[in-house]
């Protein structure tokens, strides 16, 4: 049971990516944003995602999804 627990309350960063549309969940912050860029930032690391007519579709507490055409995502610190 501890690791479900684990798991539901886990703080770890989670990127999902699909054709169209990335979710990024247990970020800290939106640094910046415009329809080709957006950088999400985790602890020291930076999660860049790429492309055309991106927009923020969802932002709840710590999960956001971006939707457009996605291009490249960038992870680095």
């Amino acid at each position: 049971m501890v690791n479900l627990r684990e798991f539901i309350d886990s703080k770890e960063l989670k990127i999902t990516i699909l054709e169209d549309r990335v979710n990024v969940i247990n970020y800290d912050k939106l640094r910046d944003m415009n329809e080709k860029e957006i950088i999400l930032t985790k602890e020291r690391k930076k999660i860049k995602v790429l492309g055309k007519n991106l927009k923020l579709n969802k932002i709840i507490e710590n999960e956001i999804l971006i939707t457009g055409v996605i291009e490249k995502v960038e992870f680095y610190e």
